[in-house]
């Protein structure tokens, strides 16, 4: 009897050895597994994670290095043994059990490139009922689902559709934003690595709604192995019927394409990417008129996350109610929270709106992996505020995360243990903003800069109440003047650190 064995081919996993210990457990095994590569789980602290399908369903079992392939053969893993490495069943692994996952329904349970498994699964019933609908049927699907923008803006997903859709017959583009440069974020990595369908189906959903014919995926060159998978799902979707001319027998024509980014964080920005998509230097552009009025090449274009995207296949295929059933308030759905920095279970969860950080960090991130105390958090990615432990409380949405001085973003919380420095993380901030600034604006150019050494020189002592009344309206020039998000909120981390830890500010000198 051949057993299916899964083990991870995401880029997580494959970090860690993912691909070594598949090969083992290969070859030790007789001729009596077969392996099936996966995406992960979101567990990242048990990869390489390995699965063994059994009759009561998945065994797991992790983190696996090769030396414990033999060991696991001697315990009758295959038959789902006891091991100090087995967790028992995968769907009933506490941090993966309590999820609610929508978005990543599919990701690590299914073969990423196998479209006979994704359409068992669930995939291609969104589109398949995209296909019998007129475009302003789908929009206002999406528009009553609730859906906003993943990426970090939250601009509801219907209206920008609903805009585009409204503009005149011709040329329309839509395009998918996986420029992922967030710090301690990888939720899109892990879509297009562990359910790359998804994606793509959105893609074609989005195109009927607005009347596209051309798409294309934006991927930054740090993530080859999504690059690959996409390429390949690409190519076994146009082989399908799924993509190309006529699909699935209607008249929907969508061509699907992946374009490499250089890197840069600003296009993680719509309109600085859309520049670069046309061979530009990647700056921002001063809105109006919005992408979706006039884009790329002058044409209406829909730009959107993947997480928004990945999203749209399951309100097709199970309703706008069933979508906007889930979270709070205008924080309609689930979020694929990540879980990063020092923290004991570093990974992603998928929540609806409305989980409260506490419950996030403490009880599925399970606290410090330092086992030192935490300092601090960073919600939003490398411009988002910082919130102290006595405000873990706070639910996760927009409007609630907002209130509280940071944001949502791309879902990303990174831990700080007592230990770390906040006036250097402030000045982080300016740094990264200095670095990663497309230069286009002063406020944001200039101001980073100025930032930096300003608070360099408060850090050496040197007239600091000066220096503190300085960058503050300095990061009030930049939240006022900067032509985008960039310059706007990089004041964000300096003034939360500087609001919850002023004698760090006051006192730089002082060892703590």
């Amino acid at each position: 009897m051949i057993v299916n064995v899964y083990v991870p081919c995401d880029a997580a996993a494959l970090s860690v050895g993912a691909d070594n210990v598949a090969n083992t457990i290969l070859k030790q095994s007789n001729g009596k597994v077969n392996i099936i590569r996966n995406g992960s789980r979101g567990m990242l602290w048990l990869e390489p994670l390995v699965e063994v399908e059994t009759l009561k369903g998945r065994v797991a079992y992790g983190p696996v290095g090769v030396d414990d392939v033999k060991s696991l053969f001697d315990s009758n893993f295959l038959k789902g043994g006891d091991h100090s490495l087995c967790h028992g069943l995968t769907e009933e692994i506490p941090f993966f059990a309590n999820q609610e996952r929508l978005t990543f329904a599919r990701v690590g349970k299914i073969n990423p490139l196998d479209l006979n498994d994704y359409e068992a699964n669930g995939g291609l019933l969104g589109l398949k009922n995209a296909l019998s609908m007129k475009p302003s049927q789908i929009v206002d699907i999406i528009k009553d689902s609730g859906l906003r923008g993943r990426g970090g803006a939250g601009f509801p997903t219907g209206i920008k559709w609903e805009t585009a859709c409204a503009q005149p017959d011709g040329q329309k583009y839509i395009c998918a934003n996986a420029d992922e440069g967030d710090s301690g974020t990888f939720a899109d990595r892990m879509l297009m690595e562990g359910d790359p369908f998804s994606l793509i189906e959105g893609m074609i959903i989005g195109a009927r709604a607005i009347g596209a014919d051309k798409g294309y995926i934006y991927v930054r060159s740090e993530y080859p192995h999504a690059i690959r998978t996409l390429k390949s799902a690409i190519i076994i979707m146009e082989e399908s019927g799924w993509l190309g001319e006529g699909i699935n027998d209607t008249e929907t024509n969508f061509k699907l394409s992946v374009r490499i980014g250089a890197g840069a964080y600003i296009c993680g920005e719509e309109s600085s990417m859309l520049e670069s998509l046309e061979g530009k230097r990647g700056q921002v552009k001063v809105k109006p008129p919005i992408p979706a009025v006039s884009g790329m090449f002058g044409k209406p274009t829909i730009v959107n996350n993947v997480l928004t995207l990945g999203s749209v296949p399951f309100i097709l295929a199970h309703g706008a109610k069933s979508y906007a059933n889930f979270g709070e308030g205008r924080s309609k759905g689930t979020q694929p929270f990540q879980l990063a920095g020092d923290i004991k279970r570093g990974g992603l969860v998928e929540k609806a709106f409305g989980v409260s950080m506490e419950e996030l960090i403490n009880v599925y991130g399970g606290g410090t992996k330092s086992g030192r105390p935490i300092k601090a958090v960073q919600a939003g990615g490398p411009l988002g505020g910082y919130i102290t432990p006595e405000s873990f409380n706070v639910t996760m949405g927009y409007e609630t995360l907002a209130k509280a001085k940071t944001m949502l973003g791309h879902g990303g919380l990174v831990v700080f243990n007592d230990t770390t420095n906040m006036l250097s993380l402030a000045r982080y901030a300016m740094e990264f903003c200095e670095i990663e600034s497309c230069g286009k604006c002063t406020p944001c150019r200039i101001g980073s800069v100025r930032g930096k050494e300003t608070l360099d020189k408060i850090a050496s002592g040197k007239n600091i109440e000066e220096n503190i009344q300085i960058l503050d309206d300095l990061c009030d020039l930049m939240e006022e003047a900067s032509l985008c998000a960039m310059g706007g909120l990089t004041p964000m981390p300096v003034r939360t650190a500087m609001q919850l830890f002023p004698d760090e500010f006051t006192n730089p000198l002082i060892e703590r």
